[in-house]
């Protein structure tokens, strides 16, 4: 039987990629000249760190870093910005998490969506991704616009497309 996998992933060397150029745009902007801020990617757990002296400064770089994934082709939609927290002196740290594999409550909003489209095909939640199947591969290809069409909190790709 024809199936497809929806799952939510974010390319590691693209997300390096994007992180490097806005850490290149900060470093050579005027606002930041002399500023002691950092941006770091912790590759093993997709956590973008920053650490600045302001409000107004770390907007700014969260703003580059969003611009620079959106140039890259990467869904802003993935990035979960954690809470403030004061670092030493009057330096301000964050913490960007990368959310990677859909969530359950995510994939149960999948789930019921495709159930309620009417469309004859068996959706499966199978641990961070969601294995939809049918007889026919238009169907599938319905499921795929239906869900292009909806939000559901993070982006989703449609990958193993199978006959």
């Amino acid at each position: 039987m024809p199936s497809f996998d929806i799952v939510s992933k974010v390319d590691a060397q693209t997300l390096d990629n994007a992180v490097n150029n806005a850490k290149k745009e900060i470093l050579n902007r005027y606002d930041f000249n002399g500023s002691k801020s950092t941006i770091e990617l912790d590759k093993k757990t997709n956590v973008i760190t920053v650490v600045t002296e302001d409000d107004m400064r770390l907007k700014a770089i969260q703003d580059s870093i969003i611009s620079r994934m959106m140039k890259q082709q990467l869904d802003p939609k993935s990035i979960d910005f954690g809470k403030e927290i004061a670092a030493s002196g009057n330096m301000i740290r964050k913490e960007l998490t990368i959310k990677e594999g859909i969530d359950k409550e995510a994939a149960k909003k999948i789930v019921a969506k495709i159930k309620s489209s009417g469309l004859k095909v068996q959706p499966a939640i199978m641990d961070d991704q969601v294995r939809v199947t049918a007889k026919k591969i238009d169907d599938l290809q319905a499921v795929i616009s239906l869900c292009r069409n909806e939000d559901f909190g993070q982006p989703l790709q449609f990958i193993n497309m199978r006959n």
